[in-house]
């Protein structure tokens, strides 16, 4: 039984999480022939509706006037060039989590050629609809949330997590 008003979908248990993919567009690519780097951010932020989706909060939570989740900070990272028509796939995997964030990263592939493309990091938060301020997550959220953690826990932190963005000094 879950105590949001709509049906969700089975959680799944996979770490990490390997659920969306996604095609280059062509309205995606920049003068230099790859994908434009507003674009790694948009496929990624379609990444996150599909993350949220398994905990009840993407498009009905909002929809249905409960709550809302935001970004609160996000670090991406550019690996190597997709182009036009490349296939993408995108994992997530938890860091953490508490009774209002989580801390996540998605991983952007080559679907075909397994190479990494790009990371981007986020902390989400979920917002109450009416107040617009941060809020606890639902029940059902949570419990999926610390069913799922724990399990992600086990994978290798990724080298992109929790870095700090600087020029390096040899």
């Amino acid at each position: 039984m879950t105590d949001l008003p709509y049906p969700i979908e089975p959680l799944d248990l996979a770490a990490p999480l390997d659920r969306h993919r996604a095609t280059v567009l062509k309205e995606w690519i920049d003068w230099n022939g790859h994908m434009n780097v507003g674009y790694y951010i948009v496929a990624f932020d379609k990444a996150t509706d599909t993350f949220c989706n398994q905990f009840g909060v993407g498009w009905e939570y909002t929809h249905r006037k409960i709550g809302m989740t935001f970004v609160l900070e996000a670090h991406a990272t550019y690996d190597r060039e997709v182009k036009e028509g490349d296939p993408l796939r995108i994992t997530t995997q938890i860091l953490d989590h508490d009774a209002k964030r989580v801390h996540c990263i998605h991983a952007m592939y080559h679907a075909d050629e397994g190479f990494l493309a790009a990371t981007n990091e986020l902390i989400l938060m979920n917002i109450d609809f009416a107040s617009r301020r941060g809020a606890p997550w639902p029940a059902e959220t949570m419990r999926r949330l610390d069913t799922l953690a724990p399990i992600h826990a086990r994978l290798p932190k990724p080298p992109q997590a929790g870095r700090v963005i600087a020029i390096r000094k040899k």
